[in-house]
């Protein structure tokens, strides 16, 4: 059996020194425009750099992540960070997040959640408090068979999986890897790699309006993708020497694909800056964005399939909205609800609305 560690966070105050002296020596660049349709404006990355400089407290942060159960779990020849909650003894329930977030995308919703699942959360390697990989090979199958012994190691037989981002890409690996054990998939969009496999011209006008909406979408917005996709060592040291270049880069993003207009809004200020302090301090920036290229070279063969019942909760404002008919080329779709507000991190933007659809889906299984 796996080894499970307990774990805490504990940043030396050295870390906390060295990102303070960088932010008081931020180099700025020019701009000409001061809006997002050039990526980063100034104005706004100049108050968030002023707030991470002068008001913002990580020690804070830790202390609120150390109220959560936490462990380290040797699986697939690496440590996997993980975050516990919820009930023990009730349905087992794994969370696996994306880029730019990590654990922290869920961490609004484990309260709603706590009542009917046991919960794992999952770090993926090179993520936040997961080991970083040294070397390929840690794409969606790779992760997903660490995930499937982490399960394990906590001692669950039959679990239901949740994922987006590249969080669909790992769920739906271990369904289709680890069926004996993955007795349901829940997702928030269907994994970007899927629109390789097909040819819309072959499927109807449904499906060819998806094609061309991902396609658009890609072309506009894409350009990080494929940095992080084909070099992605060459924008990771900027990433983990500058925290202005590691702000710029994430905040643009998670602003960007929130739904910043509904109630409540998107992503306050403390959730930028808790995500981007927890890249820069645990150095992950450069390990986070390689995982694009694993996961390009280390994917499911275009015809496998995750065959269990699958559930799907979609935020209206991410970046590609899944649509059932799409879905269902690739999953034995159950369940599939279009909420009212929320984008890419919808469970952190809209903690209520995820929660509520995930129990839902539960309970009809």
């Amino acid at each position: 059996m796996s080894a499970l560690t307990a774990f805490r966070a504990t940043v030396p105050d050295a870390d906390l020194d060295d990102l303070r002296s960088r932010l008081l020596r931020t180099r700025w660049a020019d701009a000409a425009v001061d809006d997002w349709s050039w990526g980063m404006p100034p104005t706004a990355l100049h108050r968030l750099m002023d707030e991470w400089t002068n008001t913002y407290d990580w020690r804070a942060t830790e202390r609120r992540f150390n109220e959560r159960e936490q462990y380290l779990v040797d699986a697939g020849g690496t440590r996997v960070h993980v975050v516990r909650a919820g009930t023990p003894g009730a349905q087992p329930l794994m969370l696996v997040h994306g880029w730019p977030d990590g654990f922290l995308r869920f961490e609004k919703a484990l309260p709603l959640l706590a009542d009917r699942f046991d919960i794992v959360i999952p770090s993926i390697p090179g993520y936040g408090f997961s080991d970083r990989p040294s070397r390929p090979g840690w794409g969606p199958t790779t992760v997903a068979d660490a995930f499937d012994e982490v399960m394990v190691a906590f001692g669950f037989d039959r679990y239901i999986a949740h994922g987006a981002d590249h969080g669909s890409a790992i769920v739906e690996a271990l369904g289709a890897r680890h069926p004996h054990r993955v007795i349901a998939l829940h997702l928030g969009d269907v994994p970007a790699w899927r629109r390789y496999t097909i040819d819309p011209d072959a499927y109807g006008a449904a499906i060819q309006t998806y094609a061309q909406t991902g396609a658009a979408w890609f072309a506009a917005e894409g350009a990080y993708a494929a940095e992080h996709r084909t070099k992605p060592q060459t924008i990771g040291f900027a990433l983990t020497d500058s925290p202005l270049a590691l702000a710029s880069w994430m905040f643009e993003k998670l602003h960007g694909w929130a739904d910043n207009d509904a109630p409540g809004g998107g992503l306050t200020m403390q959730d930028v800056l808790d995500d981007v302090s927890l890249y820069w301090l645990t150095g992950t920036a450069a390990s986070a964005i390689r995982y694009y290229r694993d996961a390009g070279d280390h994917l499911l063969a275009p015809s496998a399939r995750a065959t269990q019942p699958t559930g799907f909760t979609v935020f209206p404002h991410d970046t590609v909205v899944a649509t059932r008919p799409y879905a269902e080329l690739f999953f034995d779709v159950q369940h599939f609800a279009v909420q009212a507000h929320g984008g890419h991190f919808g469970p952190w933007e809209q903690p209520e609305l995820f929660a509520a659809d995930l129990i839902a889906f539960a309970d009809s299984l």
